[in-house]
């Protein structure tokens, strides 16, 4: 394992942003854990990298950078109905749907083409299309890195909530996936909850979806909402939708009869934050290189040379004017780097 000095973070980054990583390593294997334990560079002061695609530098990092590469698609177990995989924390997650999809495990189809690694995605507890990768979570492995021993944890031991879990909190920065096990199903169990794929399965003619049919819808409808960070920067959803009150959101329909809301299990209502900031006259609104996206606005764009800082400023301006028309705090899905 080698660890280098003042490394480009611009294209580990799907934003673009051009910061320097002061020490950078690459992470291929378990045994090249210990490396880090007994080099000079603090643990503490490291910042674990997947994909790059849900986070925001908005400065040079002065810690340790561990780009997480840890390949590797295995079965673990089965029965009549389901199966165990465990995928390396560096497979991208793509190609774990595509796995999936091939060998006909359902449960992640409807999470195809999100951006990052399968080692990020229990920390931000992904989700799409009426699911979320809490719902076929099995455990995950990994390494403490102030304790400096491998842990395991189960489901109720993350602590998933919406877009979040332990690893966002209390563990955050201090712990190392290394591997992570789900849990998915052999027999079709399509989730069809999102009316846009309802939609383009009626339009298809399709009768009874396979695993194939729906990610590729998924894909379709992501293609054509979500910019491709490959061609302009960007990290997804920059904002988590919120979640108001059954009073309050009675009390704004008064006010905006578009305005459209769903129940959560906690009783509250959760509205769209991409509905929000095109109300307040966002969509397509640029500033330099930083805009909101002309075809969905909660995704936050960098169109060439914007800063880290100017991205965030941006979105400061955008919560401000939520919070002044609708009162509505909006708190941001990705993870920012200050």
């Amino acid at each position: 394992m080698q660890i280098h000095e003042s490394i480009s973070l611009k294209k580990l980054n799907t934003f673009g942003i051009d910061v320097k990583a002061r020490y950078f390593t690459e992470l291929r294997n378990e045994n090249q854990i210990k490396e880090i334990f007994s080099s000079e560079i603090n643990p503490e002061k490291s910042f674990i990298l997947g994909g790059g695609s849900n986070i925001l530098f908005t400065k040079d990092y002065e810690g340790l950078i561990i780009k997480n590469s840890i390949p590797g698609i295995n079965k673990i177990s089965e029965d009549d109905e389901n199966v165990i995989i465990e995928s390396g924390a560096g497979v991208i997650w793509q190609d774990l749907v595509n796995y999936c999809v091939k060998n006909n495990y359902w449960g992640i189809e409807n999470l195809s083409l999100i951006p990052g690694t399968a080692g990020a995605a229990p920390i931000q507890n992904i989700g799409a299309y009426g699911q979320e990768l809490k719902n076929v979570f099995y455990s995950l492995s990994g390494y403490d890195l102030l304790e400096k021993v491998k842990k395991t944890y189960n489901k109720e031991e993350c602590r998933f909530g919406y877009r979040d879990s332990i690893f966002k909190n209390s563990l955050k920065g201090k712990f190392l996936i290394t591997s992570v096990q789900f849990k998915l199903s052999k027999s079709a169990n399509p989730i069809l909850s999102y009316q846009p794929v309802k939609d383009e399965i009626n339009k298809r003619n399709i009768n009874n979806p396979t695993i194939a049919q729906i990610s590729s819808i998924i894909c379709d409808i992501r293609k054509s909402k979500l910019p491709d960070p490959d061609i302009i920067g960007n990290a997804g959803s920059f904002f988590k939708n919120p979640e108001i009150s059954e009073d309050t959101f009675v009390h704004l329909k008064k006010d905006f009869e578009d305005i459209k809301g769903y129940k959560t299990e906690s009783g509250n209502v959760k509205i769209s934050a991409g509905w929000l900031i095109e109300k307040c006259g966002w969509k397509g609104k640029r500033k330099g290189d930083v805009a909101s996206f002309e075809k969905q606005a909660l995704v936050l764009v960098n169109y060439g040379n914007a800063t880290g800082k100017e991205i965030l400023e941006f979105a400061e301006e955008v919560k401000k004017s939520v919070k002044e028309k609708f009162g509505i705090l909006l708190t941001e899905e990705i993870n920012i780097i200050i």
